[in-house]
């Protein structure tokens, strides 16, 4: 089940508003050199390139089907490559901004990763990263609680893959440690309006759901598709019912 940008963009009013507030932190600087981690269709790397037209932005994203309609978006400032963001830090590449929106929690071992990107900047450069908070959101914790109980532990041979969202507090000290100034972390609730349970199963679907539906095949995958919505059902039984999305938003430059 590969990453679908149909049922991805299903809410992109919403997955774009943080996004907005993310680009907001960002200082105009002439001749920027800019990679959007984790780009997906493109379009938000888009609206980057044309909101800080002196940049040279490159978006990167692992998925072909999600970068299939970024060709029609490449300018004379903008290009697309298919990369993941380990690939990308092995280049050693140094940029003037490293952006990333709802990326950077697909990639392990933040406390390993994060140091590295931050090394990957120029002096002055710019660090901007905003990702869901997925330890406290509630559709990932019935998600993880589903997944450790059988018979999908079974199913699954005991798959089940664990945040790596780290704290703001752990966060906070790795961007100091990498000598980044003007530190901002923030969390943020985006909440989600829901009318009917399938528009919060339908959301989750397009991200954190995916790596255990590529596990699963049909009876397997119909009976856990079916317990999901069920404990949605019983964990939000007032409609309409307000979802809770938190994210973390941070920001910074480089000192040295």
């Amino acid at each position: 089940m590969p990453w679908n940008p149909e049922v991805y963009n299903t809410f992109k009013d919403i997955r774009y508003k943080p996004f907005y507030d993310l680009a907001e932190l960002i200082k105009p600087a002439k001749e920027m050199q800019a990679i959007d981690l984790g780009c997906g269709t493109g379009e938000q790397t888009a609206i980057l390139a044309n909101k800080f037209k002196e940049a040279d932005f490159t978006g990167v994203d692992s998925s072909a089907e999600m970068l299939e309609k970024s060709k029609l978006l490449e300018t004379d400032n903008l290009h697309f490559r298919r990369a993941t963001t380990e690939e990308t830090i092995n280049e050693a590449k140094k940029w003037d901004l490293i952006f990333s929106n709802a990326a950077l929690q697909w990639s392990n071992e933040h406390e390993v990763l994060f140091p590295k990107l931050i090394d990957l900047l120029n002096s002055n450069g710019q660090f901007a990263v905003q990702m869901p908070v997925q330890p406290e959101n509630k559709l990932n914790k019935i998600l993880i609680e589903l997944v450790n109980e059988e018979p999908f532990k079974t199913y699954l041979n005991g798959f089940k893959r664990d945040s790596p969202v780290l704290s703001i507090d752990e966060y906070a000290q790795i961007m100091f440690d990498g000598g980044l100034e003007d530190i901002q972390i923030m969390q943020k609730v985006y909440p989600i309006i829901a009318y009917d349970h399938d528009t919060l199963f339908n959301f989750i679907s397009g991200s954190a759901l995916i790596p255990y539906m590529e596990k699963l095949e049909g009876e397997q995958k119909d009976l856990f598709v079916k317990s999901y919505k069920e404990r949605i059902a019983e964990s939000f039984p007032k409609l309409p019912a307000i979802y809770s999305f938190k994210r973390l938003l941070m920001y910074g430059t480089k000192s040295r």
